[in-house]
């Protein structure tokens, strides 16, 4: 046998650990730089967008901007409504500010989740809870969303040519992938026993909090509020801007084809929708009877206010919160 010397540590010393304080350094400048890339990869977009903004009626863009501040609101009373617990309001309140830069930045919500379940674990909520809040939240403000959608679609079944959306070429092709993913995620949990396991415990712990969440009035009106308020705001928000710019198209009819669109393009995986979102909205726009080259400027103009003018200051809330280790 070979013997192997080992090297030798001086008594009190003890091997270097993994830099913390550097890596979190790193994570607070990753948003700026994530940022940057974004704003260079859709330059065109966003010199287009500030160009129609200056021809806007202004009083109209101030009421829009503020409108996309009260989303913050709206998403931070149905964050609060998804838990028994009480969250810390003012963190709670720029938790969600960074939170929708984070949306933009990765694909499909993945950003917002990350951040939002990070939040709710350095505030002592076990991770299966918080979990489970997270999902609670997402299935609200998708009901909520639906239900405006078809409450609006009922009082003005005119408004929408919802066939525009989705051509009836794509019809066979989607119901065959939706197809294709249950009959796939039947098998898996049905042959994988452990990914069994771990779907009915969170199925468990998610309904338990749904349950003792919805025992409390003041919680469940949090989370059903905001969920409603949350897409309403948003669809206020393209309203008042295409007030500001002229287009001729009823305020009812123009929050349909926000709420359509997005619906439509909820399953694109693209970072904050970006270029999905644009091409359906112009698409509702047009279908709800807007002019093509003035449907595009208020949804460029629209994308200016609710995306890239909050996606600086909200990164660098990101990386501020990084820092206080507040997430």
């Amino acid at each position: 046998m070979t013997a192997v010397q080992l090297p030798e540590l001086r008594p009190g010393r003890l091997p270097r650990r993994v830099p913390v304080r550097r890596l979190r350094q790193i994570l607070c400048l990753l948003p700026l730089l994530l940022v940057t890339v974004v704003a260079v990869r859709h330059r065109s977009v966003l010199a287009e967008g500030f160009a129609h903004l200056g021809n806007a009626e202004w009083p109209w863009l101030l009421a829009a901007v503020g409108a996309t501040c009260l989303t913050w609101v709206a998403a931070a009373c149905t964050r609060q409504g998804a838990v028994v617990e009480r969250l810390p309001r003012r963190r709670l309140l720029a938790t969600q500010f960074a939170a929708g830069a984070a949306n933009h930045l990765l694909p499909t919500g993945l950003g917002a989740s990350a951040v939002n379940l990070r939040f709710m674990t350095v505030c002592g909520l076990p991770l299966a809870r918080s979990s489970a809040a997270l999902a609670l939240y997402l299935l609200a403000e998708s009901v909520g969303r639906v239900v405006l959608l078809g409450a609006l679609l009922v009082a003005f079944p005119d408004a929408l040519r919802l066939g525009t959306l989705v051509p009836q070429t794509a019809s066979g092709p989607l119901l065959a992938g939706a197809g294709a993913v249950l009959v796939i995620a039947v098998a898996v949990l049905t042959l994988v026993r452990r990914v069994r396991s771990a779907v009915l415990s969170f199925l468990r712990t998610a309904l338990g909090e749904a349950r003792s969440v919805h025992t409390r009035p003041v919680r469940a009106l949090a989370l059903w509020g905001g969920a409603f308020a949350f897409p309403a705001l948003q669809a206020s928000v393209l309203v008042l801007v295409g007030r500001a710019m002229g287009l001729d198209v009823p305020p009812a009819h123009m929050a349909v084809a926000y709420l359509a669109a997005t619906v439509a393009v909820a399953l694109v995986p693209t970072p904050g929708g970006i270029g999905s979102v644009e091409a359906a909205l112009v698409m509702a726009l047009v279908a709800a009877g807007g002019p093509v080259a003035v449907a595009t400027a208020v949804v460029l103009a629209f994308r200016v206010i609710t995306v890239w003018l909050p996606l600086l200051p909200g990164a660098l809330t990101l990386g501020a919160l990084v820092r206080m280790k507040v997430i």
